[in-house]
This record gives C-alpha cells, structure tokens and sequence, in this order.
C-alpha cells in the first residue's frame, strides 16, 4: 500500500546508456535489507561508492547537487534487464524517482516497479533521442508526468501520451496494490456469496464432526 499518485512535475536526471541492469540499479548483496526507506544508499552503489563505501570523486551523477529532488529518470535502451529482484524499483522510489523514460524495460523489472508505483514510460527510439538532446540544452527544465491523462509534457508545452496497464494504473491512482484491491470488493464479495449455498466440507470424517 502507499499514497495515491496521480502526477509529478521535476526536472530529469538522464542516464544515456542502455542495457542498465538490475545489479547496477541495486547490487545483490543489498537484497537482505528489507526496508524500503534504506536502500536509498544502495542504488546504483558501485557507480556512486569504491568498494570500501567511500564516495567516488568527482561524484557520480546521481549525486551531482543539482540533481538533488529530481523524479524523473531518462534512461537508454532495455532497463532494468537482468535477475529478477524488486529491490531495484525499491531503491530508485527511496531515491525518489517516481517515473522512468527508456525505449523499452525489462518485464520483470516493468511488473515489479508498476507494483511499486513507479511508471515505466515507453518511448521510440526517435523521440529518446530528441528527450536527451532536450535534457542536454535545457537541463533545468520541468517535465510534467501526468498519470490520469496518460501523458508526458514538456518545458515547451508539447506533450506526448504513454501507454501502462490499465489494471496498474488504477491501483496507482487509488495507491493500492492486488491485496488492498481484492479487500476494497470484500462488501460485494459477502453480497454474492450470502446468495449462494454455503460451501460442502468433503473431507473424509468432516460429516461426523
């Protein structure tokens, strides 16, 4: 469960290379931790950190100051391939990244950040192209992610839509998840099955008890 997410306006960090995988996102020996909130540090670690947990100079980008706040992460070709682990899109919301422009995701990865409400935007190889040379001349311009009306805006004003599964898209408006879904129904489900005959125990001896 978490807070219902509709739309974010930042600025965009851009990483321009592909085949980002989810040991970069989140190396494996970070899999142990179970609280979300902590693996803010962990993302993208060996990019950021030396093996003895000392912080690379210069700093990588994501820690460059101006990038401090930023929610929108533009990203090259095939994100998030690689072994299966939800702790990827876990560090990148505890980052806070809320929405990832690529021209294609992992499904895996695409599932389990969807589940994590963060949006995994699909775009052509065309339009990445004119994102990053956008983000390369105009760095602090904002970007409009609008979950409802399914689009990206630009600092110009231009706006293109983007296409997530419906199923997805209303539990992250509603920020629930399956669980929280399935309970919302629970006054419907106790309505159709009071309307129907209690269910028969066939186990062996059940009669008798």
């Amino acid at each position: 469960m978490s807070e219902p997410f509709a739309r974010v306006t930042s600025r965009v960090i851009s990483i321009p290379r592909a085949n980002i995988d989810t040991d970069q996102i989140c190396p494996a020996r970070f899999l142990k931790i179970t609280d979300k909130a902590n693996l803010a540090d962990a993302l993208f670690f060996d990019w950021r950190f030396t093996p003895d947990g000392k912080r690379r100079e210069p700093v990588s980008f994501i820690d460059e100051p101006v990038n401090a706040g930023r929610q929108i992460l533009l990203a090259g070709d095939n994100f998030g391939a690689g072994s299966s682990r939800e702790h990827a899109p876990w560090a990148l919301r505890a980052w806070g990244i809320r929405a990832i422009v690529s021209t294609s995701f992992a499904d895996i990865f695409s599932g389990n950040a969807l589940k994590n409400a963060l949006l995994p935007i699909v775009v052509s190889a065309e339009r990445l192209a004119a994102l990053q040379a956008l983000v390369a001349t105009a760095p602090d311009g904002e970007w409009i992610v609008d979950l409802e009306a399914q689009t990206v805006t630009l600092p110009s004003g231009e706006s293109f839509a983007f296409a997530i599964d419906p199923f997805a898209r209303t539990m992250i408006l509603a920020g629930t998840d399956e669980i929280g879904y399935v309970r919302s129904k629970l006054p419907a489900i106790e309505a159709w099955e009071a309307t129907h005959p209690a269910r028969v125990d066939t186990r062996e001896g059940a009669a008798a008890r």
